[in-house]
């Protein structure tokens, strides 16, 4: 049985060009596609507070059906079926930026909807009275309120869709998952890459964890 200290941690280090390259392009598509996500989850998140049936019922739809499949077969459909029905194959890297946004913004307008309705209808009366229509109540006095409350759970939404790119090596997407397996499958030194991939993940999720906590306390301190 080999000890952790039997393998060449050392040797490792000549191949950090090579995941510094899959560590951009998990950055890449995590900050491209979260940015989608979240345009898509204000959208369809206060569609779902709609009083319109039909615009109600598409983001229900979107929603449920994009919560209830894993981001693995999203990305598996979107890369290897779409093709055959439109005659035209995305590039990895898009198709990996799109569904990192489509999926995000699913749980993203969960987070919107829940953050608007905690919210105290009495804001939106008070707005209404002092002559505000509803569009300019909800963006000068709800959508700030509810902001706020929504930085804790969206920056879990956004550590666990960085976390996911990984499963995106399935359709090429050259991040750091893919540059690991293809180094560690042609240089048989899959402990080593594997935990400095894991330390890199980590890396991230931390330094993502740190930036939401500084966030809070400086809109805490502003309120």
């Amino acid at each position: 049985m080999r000890s952790l200290w039997d393998f060449n941690w050392v040797g490792v280090l000549e191949f950090l060009p090579q995941l510094g390259v899959g560590l951009l392009y998990t950055l890449l598509v995590s900050v491209v596609g979260l940015v989608i996500g979240f345009v898509l989850g204000a959208i369809f998140g206060l569609a779902r507070l709609s009083r319109f049936k039909i615009v109600y019922a598409i983001a229900s739809i979107y929603i449920e059906v994009i919560r209830g499949t894993p981001l693995l077969v999203q990305a598996i459909w979107l890369f290897f079926a779409l093709p055959l029905i439109i005659k035209y194959t995305l590039p990895s890297v898009l198709a990996g930026i799109i569904v990192i946004g489509i999926n995000s913004g699913a749980y993203i307008a969960e987070i919107v909807r829940g953050a608007v309705q905690s919210i105290d209808k009495g804001q939106m009366e008070a707005g209404r009275s002092l002559g505000m229509s509803h569009h300019i109540t909800m963006l000068k006095v709800i959508w700030p309120q509810a902001f706020k409350r929504m930085i804790p759970p969206l920056g879990n939404q956004f550590i666990i869709s960085i976390k996911d790119t990984s499963l995106l090596s399935v359709i090429l997407v050259p991040e750091l998952l893919f540059q690991s397996r293809t180094i560690a499958s042609n240089h048989f030194n899959a402990v080593e890459i594997y935990t400095l991939v894991a330390v890199f993940y980590l890396a991230i999720t931390l330094t993502l964890s740190l930036i939401l906590r500084i966030t809070e306390k400086h809109l805490e301190a502003r309120s």
